[in-house]
């Protein structure tokens, strides 16, 4: 059996050229070489870079970030000349030659792996606590199935994604991985988490960004309501405010929490899909259920 067809997918707004510059460098040494390029341009024009074979798609706005990697993902389908798809932060790094011979012999080795979790590590080789896609504190280095993964640095099966749709565009930053991890599952997918493939990335916090407080409650709404069963989704709502009012030690931070979480509750987000509860087990199972 041949090897699997690696498509990559870089979204960036143009501010990190250096990085950029960096991570395709990166890409371009790979032992076994990507099909196919795509650079997105969130309100960027692209005109500063410029390397033979990358596809590049400038767009005029920015649809947030998994609407953007949405025009990249449907660029590789449309083509149809690949069958796994690597999702990068624009500011990472792919520290070793192998990661897409790793990834791919993965796939060739199991017909139902929907996602690969890439391990995030710093500079340093650390991995941030709220890097680890699991529930209870664990470390880092154990490999596995796991309920969730990582936007910086994933892999994706293009038969998975024809199934279960693209990212939830809607929601623009915040939880659209747990939203699409949810429908992998769901369908019969399979998550693992390697960390063995590493992505480089400088270690951050996501309250830098502006919307970080608001998209995180109105998602987190959104989710709850296209996903869950209806009995659950007060439970898990009612659990994130607790969590929430005892992390949280910012006030302008927890106003604009509750913020986005009233207009998640009086807003939609279609389609309502929920989980069967079948998944619900199975995620529980794997030792996170979808109450937290």
């Amino acid at each position: 059996m041949s090897a699997p067809r690696i498509g990559v997918v870089i979204v960036t707004m143009g501010n990190r050229p250096r990085e950029l510059a960096a991570l395709l460098d990166s890409v371009d040494r790979q032992c076994l070489p990507a099909q196919r390029v795509v650079l997105v341009g969130s309100a960027c024009p692209l005109t500063d870079v410029d390397r033979p074979g990358l596809q590049k798609l400038p767009l005029a706005d920015n649809p947030g970030c998994p609407g953007a990697r949405n025009v990249g993902l449907r660029a590789l389908l449309d083509a149809g000349d690949v069958d796994v798809v690597v999702e990068l932060d624009d500011d990472g790094l792919l520290i070793a030659d192998d990661v897409f011979r790793r990834v791919a012999e993965r796939y060739a080795a199991e017909p139902q792996l929907g996602i690969v979790a890439f391990r995030i590590a710093d500079e340093h080789g650390e991995t941030q606590r709220r890097h680890v896609p699991r529930l209870r504190a664990s470390d880092p280095m154990r490999a596995g199935l796991v309920t969730a993964f990582l936007g910086g640095g994933h892999a994706l099966s293009v038969p998975m994604l024809r199934r279960t749709g693209l990212w939830a565009g809607e929601f623009r930053f915040g939880h659209e991985e747990t939203d699409l991890a949810w429908r992998a599952l769901d369908d019969g997918w399979t998550i693992q988490y390697d960390p063995q493939v590493v992505l480089q990335h400088p270690k951050t916090s996501p309250a830098r960004h502006a919307v970080y407080f608001r998209y995180t409650a109105r998602n987190r709404v959104w989710l709850a309501k296209r996903r869950l069963p209806a009995p659950l989704v007060p439970l898990y709502l009612a659990t994130w405010l607790l969590l929430t009012l005892v992390r949280t030690r910012s006030l302008p931070g927890l106003a604009s929490w509750f913020a986005g979480f009233a207009e998640g509750l009086r807003t939609s987000c279609p389609p309502r899909r929920p989980m069967r509860w079948r998944t619900v087990w199975h995620l529980t199972r794997l030792g996170r259920p979808p109450l937290i």
